[in-house]
């Protein structure tokens, strides 16, 4: 297969494709997300089935239990899947909205109208969830889409797309509008990034290393997150048994997903009674410990260096520090943070409002789990990504995030004078 010739091909198909979806009514859209929704609820188990050969294949080759976590579609993963598609198709279609109409002193009127971005690709690792949340919002946005998962997830992002196929062409929609990358050749990558005729926006997900190489080498724009170091801030006012029960969620629920807490800030005045309540808790699941000193004098742990406190473990790994107060952490957070997501465990209303106003992340919280950073829990269906870029989008990028707006002028023989 010659890659170049080959990602021009579809990349031609795709800039087709996207004017035809741009075309759709949410009718016709909706009828497409209904058809691929029973196209996997029929094939449930074809689509298992290739993610246990992906499975297989991945413990064959040395993953580690991060990506193997992300690799896999367990029944109730899958179940959460359709729920995200079903969410998509109950929210409202921004395409067409217009807003902000007014009269000008001309007699002009001026708005805005929310308008698909066009043709997007999509490059990802590891979770084929992405393939049908990519592709139900790209499609419910009226985008058409090029997909490129990893080659450890061929097999079920393969089986998922055949089933996004039949769906598209069930409710006569091009098949086109969601393409799947089938090569694993990493030249498609490259090719992909760089089609500017053909695609107009690259969302990456995936490893710091992954993002980082797109984002320096794209020819087209790139809405990004590098990485989730996240932070929660247990604060001296904190009610105990929330931040017990917040800290531990947000660490433990899952290691491997970039919303997971990475650090943990601890109020000096609270830290010698609230720090060995969770070393325990954190004993209970083997999660290793890495300290400032004064931590250290309090529980048993390893000593963090500079470098831990800036970095995504994916792992059970805590970096944890006593902080002397608010501004502190503040401080903290914003000098190592990745801009992903904080928290604040507190009982202080005025605090939590400083909290949500200075620190610079794209979803910043009180009292919760940093693990409500995901497009599902925040009502958007299912998400595109996260973004940390200031431009465009931020935070968990749902529908409206793949859609921009353009002027509109609505006159009646107007001239100007």
């Amino acid at each position: 297969m010659n890659v170049e010739i080959y990602m021009q091909e579809l990349g031609q198909a795709a800039r087709l494709a996207s004017r035809a979806i741009a075309r759709a009514n949410t009718r016709e859209k909706n009828a497409a997300l209904q058809a691929i929704y029973q196209a996997l609820q029929q094939h449930q188990d074809k689509v298992l089935s290739a993610n246990a050969q992906d499975m297989a294949n991945g413990r064959q080759n040395g993953l580690d239990a991060a990506l193997l976590d992300r690799l896999e579609l367990t029944p109730s993963r899958f179940a959460g899947m359709l729920e995200g598609l079903e969410q998509v198709i109950a929210l409202t279609d921004p395409i067409g909205v217009m807003t902000d109409l007014a009269y000008r002193p001309s007699g002009i009127q001026v708005g805005k109208m929310r308008v698909p971005l066009g043709v997007i690709g999509i490059i990802y690792e590891s979770r084929p969830n992405v393939t049908l949340e990519a592709a139900a919002l790209c499609l419910k946005s009226g985008n058409a889409t090029i997909l490129r998962g990893g080659s450890e997830a061929i097999h079920s992002n393969q089986a998922i797309a055949d089933c996004i196929q039949q769906g598209l062409i069930a409710a006569n929609l091009p098949a086109s509008v969601v393409q799947v990358v089938n090569t694993t050749d990493r030249a498609a990558v490259g090719q992909l990034i760089a089609m500017p005729d053909y695609v107009d926006v690259i969302v990456p997900r995936g490893g710091k290393g992954l993002i980082e190489r797109i984002s320096r080498d794209a020819r087209v724009p790139v809405i990004k997150h590098l990485d989730g170091n996240c932070h929660v801030f247990i604060e001296r006012e904190a009610d105990i048994h929330k931040a017990l029960t917040i800290a531990f969620n947000a660490k433990t629920h899952r290691y491997g997903v970039c919303n997971a807490m990475e650090t943990l800030l601890i109020d000096a005045p609270i830290a010698a009674h609230v720090l060995p309540k969770l070393a325990e808790l954190y004993a209970s699941k083997q999660v290793e410990l890495r300290a400032c000193e004064r931590t250290r004098a309090i529980i048993d742990a390893q000593a963090a260096t500079e470098q831990d406190w800036y970095e995504e473990y994916l792992a059970p790994i805590l970096a944890i520090k006593v902080v002397d107060d608010l501004d502190a952490a503040i401080e903290h957070i914003n000098q190592y943070s990745s801009h992903h997501t904080e928290a604040i465990i507190t009982e202080n209303y005025s605090k939590a409002r400083r909290f949500l106003a200075e620190v610079d992340s794209s979803s910043v919280m009180v009292n919760a789990s940093t693990r409500f950073a995901d497009g599902f829990e925040y009502g958007l269906g299912a998400e595109i990504g996260i973004s940390t870029d200031k431009i465009h989008a931020r935070g968990p990028v749902g529908l409206e995030g793949l859609t921009s707006q353009k002027w509109i002028v609505l006159g009646d023989g107007h001239i100007r004078q």
